[in-house]
């Protein structure tokens, strides 16, 4: 899964961007915008929406299950201090994707029981793309140990590179990167290197089981 960056470093357009990386593979596209507000980011993820289908790729909006559900897109992904998966679970349709993100097994049973699709688990290696987190590595081990208390598909994030996506993967675990593709000059290359690395790419989808 990419996630996005509102002002990619390659200089080209976010939509120009993404278009590149569902062409090289990516099965997934992440929505992150914190300051845009409701309007444009509905905007944006029209825009991408549009993209994302054209490929046969998923859209996933981070935060805001209103966005997601007004632009039509495949899912949502909620932080602990979003909207209760349950709450979201409770208003949307039975195929729509609900990501959350939590490294603590025991709140991911309880994510998995309130009807979460999938699990953002992080930061393992550490990352800058959040404030406080650029020390706080949680380790491969942390990523198996919350899927297999969840029993729902994983996706490992935060400070993933292709030096270190296969220690992921061999947790059984997906990845979601961000700064590692929306940093990159070609971010088209680093997705088809990470798919690669880790397999997936075209029909496989994150949220499925290995």
């Amino acid at each position: 899964m990419v996630i996005t960056h509102p002002q990619p470093a390659c200089g080209r357009s976010l939509e120009r961007v993404v278009a590149e990386c569902v062409d090289a593979g990516a099965p997934a596209i992440q929505l992150r915008d914190k300051s845009a507000d409701g309007c444009a980011l509905a905007t944006i993820a029209a825009r991408l929406r549009a993209i994302t289908q054209s490929a046969g790729s998923t859209l996933i909006v981070n935060d805001r299950l209103d966005v997601a559900l007004a632009t039509g897109a495949d899912g949502v992904h909620l932080g602990p201090d979003d909207l209760t998966v349950s709450a979201a679970r409770d208003i949307t349709p039975p195929d729509f994707i609900i990501g959350y993100s939590t490294d603590d097994p025991n709140d991911a049973r309880r994510a998995a029981a309130a009807g979460a699709t999938y699990l953002g688990v992080g930061a393992v290696f550490g990352t800058r793309s959040k404030p406080g987190l650029a020390d706080e590595a949680i380790g491969p081990d942390r990523v198996r140990s919350v899927r297999r208390a969840s029993g729902l598909p994983c996706l490992g994030i935060g400070g993933i590179t292709p030096e270190n996506a296969r220690a992921v993967r061999d947790t059984g675990a997906d990845i979601a990167v961000l700064s590692t593709v929306m940093a990159a000059p070609s971010p088209a290359a680093v997705v088809r290197e990470l798919l690669r690395i880790v397999g997936g790419g075209g029909g496989r989808r994150p949220w499925r089981q290995p």
